[in-house]
């Protein structure tokens, strides 16, 4: 973008959400066809025209970065049948004299091209690329089209690129300080946690709970094999917490009264799981201790012991047995 900012005197009411932004008016639903009357449009920056697909791009500060091709192969159904009911938001571009710049309906846009329209409807503005940014964020948020990460991406954008401070950026959007915040924080995740994250199998839920510890990628990959939910995960890191704040045991000469037969076994055990076993017999039983360096050690070793059964792990996890069905 090319950094532009709006006159003082047109700048629009951002609290006020996306109508105020567009400033609507019922003199939007005149569709105008002519040349003359579409540059008309383009000056005052008030009608629908009729443009062809090939004179719209993309948004290249587009907050949307990853596209459902489902979704759009249903859309483009939709409109093979119905058309296009809501026009495409653009504004000319101020890189490509003769085109226009698609701030909105991107999706619409890619599906009205694989339906084989030429033309379609857009509604054109004269936003700065301030107001570009701002609307396309507003627009996706208000459909709840983005992922959290693509949010918090588009959060950062507003804030760094326009010297927004949250408590603007929380007015501009509609939405609390507080969420703003919480959901920028999850571009503090390492890069393997982010990509679960966009392909959904962790949630902005899990993703803010995991980035209180700092073993986040390893608590990150247990979630997700384990299935657990938001709840469950803070259980997880609480535990884990603990566990890293708990002073290690010193480590012990091996006491010279073991036989040969439980040496052997404490060998046999280790090569079994690949790690240090000690076994403390007493009068009457004993202890057998496992020591693990890593969650990821951890999970191996519950696996082998709970291999069919879900029950200790669990409990581990804070997670309550499936009730059975009646």
């Amino acid at each position: 973008m090319n950094g532009d900012t709006a006159a003082p005197g047109r700048r629009r009411g951002l609290g006020r959400g996306l109508s105020a932004l567009l400033g609507d008016d019922p003199n939007d639903t005149v569709v105008q066809e002519s040349a003359a009357a579409a540059a008309a449009a383009v000056a005052s920056g008030r009608a629908i025209q009729v443009l062809p697909v090939g004179a719209l791009v993309p948004n290249p500060d587009q907050p949307r970065r990853h596209f459902d091709e489902e979704a759009i192969a249903d859309l483009t159904e939709s409109i093979r049948a119905k058309g296009i009911l809501s026009p495409i938001l653009a504004r000319p571009d101020p890189n490509q004299p003769g085109t226009f710049q698609i701030i909105a309906g991107e999706r619409r846009w890619r599906a009205a091209q694989r339906a084989q329209l030429h033309e379609v409807p857009v509604l054109v503005r004269s936003f700065s690329d301030q107001e570009t940014l701002e609307v396309a964020l507003i627009e996706n948020l208000q459909r709840q089209d983005l992922s959290p990460l693509e949010e918090a991406e588009g959060y950062r954008r507003l804030l760094e690129d326009f010297a927004h401070t949250q408590e603007d950026l929380a007015k501009v959007v509609g939405k609390s300080r507080s969420h703003v915040a919480n959901t920028m924080r999850l571009l503090q995740l390492p890069d393997d946690v982010r990509e679960m994250v966009e392909k959904g199998a962790l949630s902005a839920g899990h993703a803010r709970a995991l980035l209180t510890t700092e073993a986040i990628s390893d608590l990150a990959r247990l979630v997700v094999s384990r299935g657990l939910n938001v709840r469950q995960t803070e259980k997880l890191v609480q535990q884990a917490a603990a566990a890293a704040n708990k002073p290690r045991r010193p480590a012990t000469a091996a006491p010279t009264d073991k036989d040969a037969d439980t040496l052997a076994l404490e060998r046999d055990i280790s090569n079994v799981l690949g790690l240090a076993v000690e076994i403390s017999a007493k009068a009457r039983g004993g202890r057998l201790t496992i020591d693990y360096d890593s969650l990821s050690q951890l999970d191996d070793i519950l696996h082998r012991l709970t291999r069919g059964h879900q029950g200790p792990l669990q409990r581990l996890a804070g997670e309550e047995p499936p009730l059975a069905n009646g």
